[in-house]
């Protein structure tokens, strides 16, 4: 048994991977993204000491359903920043209950994990920020080489993976960014789907219970005709896989 941090569980998750899912937010993140809707997992002590028992005990209610329904996804945060009690989730929930593991991560941390530590993962959620150093660093506090480096490692061990880009006016959408991103992901042909993703503010009240600074308070969201454009535009870059 081992424990680790975590901030909150859902039963009935309907965005985190195919069908219905039992999503576990874990608390602890490497990132500061200035769009960030979970703040308040950035750090580690900001979730609750768990068991990996009792996670797999809350689990196992649900788990005739969710093999047939959807399965598990573990998220943050950044689940990476807890590998091994990441890990000890996924192995179990695949060996205990034969369910459909889904991996929510930025990657960045994967460098220090063997190829073998993904096994019992069948799906990765990668989220890419942004494609330039420059403004990745800016907009994250963090290199965007790690994330990119994993990305294709993904596909050398041929892992199925679903690509998310949040789109911020005037921070992620540069038509050279978008241009980059589409070539950099044309040919890995382990991404089944593209979902980009509108910025949205719905989480200010978290940065201002924390005393954060919020520097998008007055950030615009964009249209969904924006959105609809860089959606089909990545799509063009993956309809060969």
């Amino acid at each position: 048994m081992i424990s680790g941090y975590v901030h909150s569980f859902f039963t009935s998750a309907a965005a985190d991977g195919p069908g219905v899912r039992f999503a576990v937010f874990l608390s602890g993140c490497p990132f500061r993204c200035k769009y960030c809707h979970n703040p308040d997992t950035w750090e580690l002590k900001q979730g609750k000491l768990t068991s990996s028992d009792s996670i797999l005990n809350e689990i196992k209610k649900y788990a005739n359903f969710l093999r047939t329904a959807g399965g598990l996804t573990i998220t943050g945060g950044e689940p990476l920043q807890q590998p091994d009690f990441t890990y000890e989730i996924f192995s179990r929930a695949k060996q205990d209950f034969a369910l459909h593991t889904a991996l929510d991560t930025q990657g960045f941390l994967a460098r220090n994990l063997p190829d073998s530590y993904f096994e019992p993962i069948d799906l990765v959620l990668l989220d890419i920020k942004e494609m330039n150093p420059e403004r990745h660093k800016s907009l994250t506090g963090q290199d965007v080489t790690p994330t990119l480096d994993f990305a294709k490692r993904l596909q050398k061990m041929n892992k199925k993976v679903w690509l998310r880009y949040v789109l911020v006016p005037g921070l992620t959408d540069f038509q050279e960014d978008i241009d980059a991103l589409a070539k950099f992901i044309e040919p890995l042909e382990n991404i089944e789907r593209v979902d980009v993703l509108p910025f949205h503010n719905m989480a200010l009240h978290k940065w201002e219970k924390l005393e954060l600074p919020y520097e998008l308070k007055n950030q615009r969201v964009p249209t969904q005709e924006e959105t609809k454009k860089v959606q089909d535009f990545l799509n063009v870059a993956i309809s060969t896989h």
